[in-house]
Order: C-alpha cells, then sequence, then structure tokens
C-alpha cells in the first residue's frame, strides 16, 4: 500500500504554486499517494492568526514580493509578483474543479498546478468557468465534465469537509503536508517531508 500525504492549500497561494513540481517529483521518489485537500483559506485565516497578505502592513507586503521574487529565481519557475487576477475573485470554485478531478481518478495534480499557473504566470482570471475550462482541456482533461460537476453536492461537502479538518488537525497555513501525523507547513518544508518519506520506506 503506497504513503500518503495530504495537502491542503489554497487554488491562490504562490507557495503552493512553488511547490507543484517539487512535490510531485518526491512523491514519485517514494511512490506515495498525494491527496490534495483544497480548503477555504479566507474562512481559516481569521481563527488561526492569519492575515491575507493584502491587508498586511506595506513593508510585511513588500517583503512578501522579495521573497516571490527570491523564489522564483532560485526554483527557476516564471512568476508575475503583482498578477493582475489575484486574489481571484471566486476562491472556492477552482478548488473545487481540482476536487472533482481527483474524485473521476484525473491527474488532479497537473490540473491544480496548472490552475496556479494561470493565476502567477499567464494572467488569466481563474475565477471564470471558461478560463477553468479551457485549463483542463489544455491538460488533456474533459474540461466541460469538470465544469459541469464542480458545484455538485459531493464536490462541495468534500471541500467543506476538508476545510474542517483543517481546524480539527491545526492547520494553519498553505500549503500544508501530513504525513504519517506529522505536520510540513510551506513549500520551504518540503525537504523535511522528503527525509519522512524516505525514512518510513527505508530509502
Amino acid at each position: 500500500m503506497p504513503l500518503t500525504v495530504d495537502c491542503y492549500y489554497s487554488l491562490s497561494s504562490p507557495w503552493a504554486y512553488f511547490a507543484g513540481p517539487r512535490i510531485v517529483e518526491i512523491a514519485r521518489r517514494h511512490h506515495a499517494r498525494i491527496i490534495l485537500k483544497p480548503y477555504d483559506f479566507q474562512e481559516v485565516a481569521p481563527k488561526t492568526g492569519g492575515i491575507p497578505i493584502l491587508t498586511r502592513p506595506e513593508p510585511r507586503q513588500a517583503y512578501h514580493r522579495v521573497e516571490l521574487a527570491r523564489w522564483s529565481k532560485h526554483l527557476g519557475m516564471p512568476m508575475n509578483i503583482r498578477p493582475r487576477f489575484y486574489p481571484p475573485k471566486d476562491n472556492k470554485t477552482p478548488g473545487h474543479t481540482v476536487i472533482a478531478a481527483q474524485q473521476l481518478g484525473l491527474d488532479a495534480l497537473r490540473l491544480s498546478h496548472a490552475i496556479l499557473r494561470a493565476i502567477w504566470w499567464e494572467e488569466r482570471n481563474v475565477a471564470l468557468p471558461e478560463t477553468r475550462k479551457a485549463i483542463a482541456d489544455e491538460n488533456g482533461m474533459d474540461g466541460a465534465e469538470l465544469i459541469a460537476i464542480e458545484r455538485s453536492d459531493p464536490i462541495v461537502a468534500e471541500y467543506r469537509r476538508n476545510t474542517d479538518e483543517v481546524a480539527e488537525i491545526g492547520v494553519f497555513g498553505a500549503p500544508t503536508y501530513v504525513f504519517d501525523g506529522e505536520m510540513f507547513w510551506g513549500q520551504d518544508r518540503l525537504d523535511f517531508l522528503d527525509r519522512a518519506l524516505a525514512q518510513a520506506t527505508g530509502a
């Protein structure tokens, strides 16, 4: 049975964008399964001490932009530091789209990263269903099918469960990875997750 890592995150997080290719590579090396668990960051953040970036004092916003530029250069991943459509007017439905893909057994990791890339590099408005459909189609999926079911009761209920789980287990940031009861917050903690998986497999 493969090792399982739960990934709690928001479909607008720049740090989840940076983490995308590396978490896929880590999972491949350790034959681990990544379960994507998009949740309502706007609901959770005020309850756990978080402050949305655009409401923080300007010195903090400025340093956040510096860090984004540093990580973009370090990882070789292109990024618009001030993307046109961030934050998306609808931050929930892109998460529903990813959940729909995962429930259908599609490559949800690929779709998730494509949505994040659309925000942080391609200047696309992922709040629009036609944008999400196009992104899915571009990645070999049936975009119309995903859009048709993304607001269905089972999809919305799973998103709600993810948000409730966050409160129960103490997740407060995105992305947060949970493996074997241990929490790893942030894309800059992926090395520690990698080590934990290696230890679990004896690699």
